[in-house]
């Protein structure tokens, strides 16, 4: 083995046993998300869920263990490159499940988010990478070192999250690029049943958040329910789980919005931190 592929691999395994010493948790009081902090969403990129007014975010813990990392990539067609489909919700989304999760758990967490894209080596330093908009603009298209990138993370241990696309032809664009990834893998569907739904919160299975201005919660696409797949390594541990017909992207960046409705708010976090925990314990 390579000096590089020794130094990927200790550093993900320390970084996993870091998170595992924070992951026996009790489930703090749960109160609606909105109701710990109030302001519009210019206060909540200066104040943290359940601190005083004024508190900067840069006090919530400057040795926290997680980090929300989000992934760069490029679409196949239409605008996708640069600032493109990856980018939808940031940084406020990523802010806010970030003071989120340190306000709702006991996991201490980075104050800022990161974006890395996958064929940059540092991802191995982060257990935990979020994507989202992945059908759209004909899906992302991974270049050979990030699907060989991707693929060696994820078998060493990593997860990786995926949110907020609709309907048939956004899935047949996503499943398409991921296939290169894993062309042998199945995409499972999880029972509402599976315990990443009830680890942290009960969330009875999987559950539809709307975007902003959809407070009836009507399907964005064809398909009018929302379902979770999930893709495993030979031990059975979810190494992606894929978020089909929800947005929980949305429910974090509005937490403050006056026209978001404060139970989609709430159960995007419920979900977050079911989805964070298992991939600290697993």
């Amino acid at each position: 083995m390579s000096q590089s592929m020794k130094k990927k691999q200790g550093s993900v395994s320390l970084v996993v046993f870091l998170w595992l010493l924070s992951a026996w948790l009790m489930p703090l009081q749960a109160q609606p998300i909105r109701a710990l902090q109030q302001g519009n969403d210019s206060t909540s990129r200066q104040s943290a869920p359940g601190l005083a007014a004024g508190q900067i975010v840069d006090e919530v813990d400057l040795a926290g263990e997680f980090a929300f990392v989000r992934v760069q990539y490029d679409s196949y067609f239409r605008g996708g490159f640069g600032y493109g489909p990856w980018s939808v919700d940031f940084p406020d989304a990523d802010r806010n499940f970030l003071r989120g999760v340190a306000r709702l758990s006991h996991v201490r967490v980075m104050p800022e988010p990161i974006v890395l894209r996958l064929d940059d080596d540092q991802i191995f330093e982060y257990p935990f990478l979020y994507a989202l908009e992945v059908g759209r603009n004909g899906g992302p298209f991974f270049t050979p070192p990030e699907i060989n990138n991707l693929r060696e993370y994820l078998l060493r241990g990593g997860f990786l999250l995926i949110d907020d696309f609709w309907g048939t032809r956004e899935w047949e664009a996503f499943e398409n690029s991921i296939r290169m990834v894993f062309p042998d893998r199945e995409l499972e569907r999880l029972a509402p049943d599976h315990e990443i739904f009830r680890i942290y919160y009960d969330t009875q299975g999987p559950q539809m958040i709307p975007a902003l201005g959809n407070p009836d919660n009507m399907a964005e696409r064809d398909v009018d329910t929302t379902a979770v797949f999930a893709i495993r390594d030979d031990d059975g541990r979810i190494m992606v789980l894929i978020n089909w017909n929800t947005d929980m992207g949305d429910g974090w960046e509005h937490t403050y919005h006056p026209r978001y409705p404060t139970r989609y708010a709430n159960l995007s976090y419920q979900m977050g931190l079911n989805y964070l925990i298992y991939s600290l314990t697993h």
